[in-house]
């Protein structure tokens, strides 16, 4: 199958699909990105909690190896 093979088969089922209208899409559009902000908001509390946890581990083992 060549490539300009390829980018026909592409472009035809391309127009098969059934895109979504504007007034669905948009809402959709909003509720991913919200979604996508309120993960990243979670991973970063996350990430600065582990991190936290450690510094303090850290500085609470730190006379047990001698050092």
């Amino acid at each position: 199958m060549g490539l300009k093979s390829y980018a026909k088969g592409v472009v035809k089922e391309g127009k098969r699909v059934r895109w979504p209208k504007r007034d669905v899409l948009i809402p959709s559009i909003i509720v991913v990105i919200v979604i996508a902000v309120v993960a990243g908001l979670l991973l970063f509390a996350e990430d600065a909690a582990g991190a936290r946890l450690i510094s303090l581990l850290k500085d609470a083992f730190k006379n047990i190896g001698g050092n």
